[in-house]
């Protein structure tokens, strides 16, 4: 064999190596992007499955709840309500009180005495919380506004015409608690009521933004502010 002809076959088969190894590599890359997707999808799948969604119909049966409020107490409660009972307000407490770094709550009425008791004890745990509610119903006979101002506990009324009508809760920046309850014993043991309990992030950050929106909307400084300033005007 001529010395072209050998150098000719060398190069070829160098170059169908090299064809060789290209094709491998190209190979190795579609299937680690494919492996890439495919954890991907796996992952948002189990995302989506450890969210949590549930929804809660009221009228709730009347049960004792004293063992969410006092969970170490050695003591058993003997009030006359059934004990050890799982029922939608029982469930609607402990996600409330699951709290362990913020709570902001919008309502139109609070005058139920066990949420009220729910808020406090997140307060004494140092628990960040904002409260909205609706200036009259918050002067009405029975409201727990006026409790949680007294305790320290920052609330702001709305300071335009519009009632303050929503009614939804953001624990700890996650989870929403949202629907047609007012947080009033009525609405919980009286009146067909739901909620929506949530941790689905598209979901809770627009009612995240609504309640920062309506936070800023009702500072009473600002309020007081532009009033000062169209007076002047």
């Amino acid at each position: 064999m001529s010395l072209s002809r050998m150098v000719a076959t060398e190069t070829l088969a160098g170059l169908m190596s090299l064809m060789w190894s290209v094709k491998v590599v190209g190979l190795g890359v579609v299937a680690f992007s494919l492996s890439l997707e495919l954890l991907g999808w796996l992952l948002g799948r189990l995302r989506h499955k450890r969210s949590l969604n549930k929804v809660l119909f009221f009228p709730s049966e009347v049960a004792c709840v004293e063992h969410l409020f006092s969970p170490n107490s050695a003591r058993a409660c003997i009030c006359p309500l059934p004990h050890g009972v799982e029922t939608s307000f029982s469930r609607l407490l402990c996600h409330i009180l699951s709290a362990t770094s913020s709570l902001d709550l919008c309502v139109f009425s609070f005058s139920n005495m066990d949420l009220s008791r729910a808020v406090l004890l997140l307060h004494k745990k140092a628990v960040t919380i904002r409260v909205l509610s609706d200036k009259d119903y918050s002067a009405i006979t029975g409201s727990q506004i006026g409790i949680l101002r007294k305790a320290g506990i920052c609330v702001r009324c709305d300071v335009g015409s519009a009632y303050m009508h929503h009614k939804f809760a953001v624990v700890d920046g996650r989870l929403l608690i949202t629907g047609s309850l007012n947080w009033t014993l009525t609405a919980v043991q009286s009146n067909f009521e739901n909620i929506l309990i949530t941790e689905e992030a598209e979901l809770v950050q627009p009612f995240i933004k609504e309640f920062h929106r309506l936070w800023v909307l009702n500072d009473p400084a600002r309020f007081y502010k532009n009033l000062i300033s169209d007076d002047e005007h």
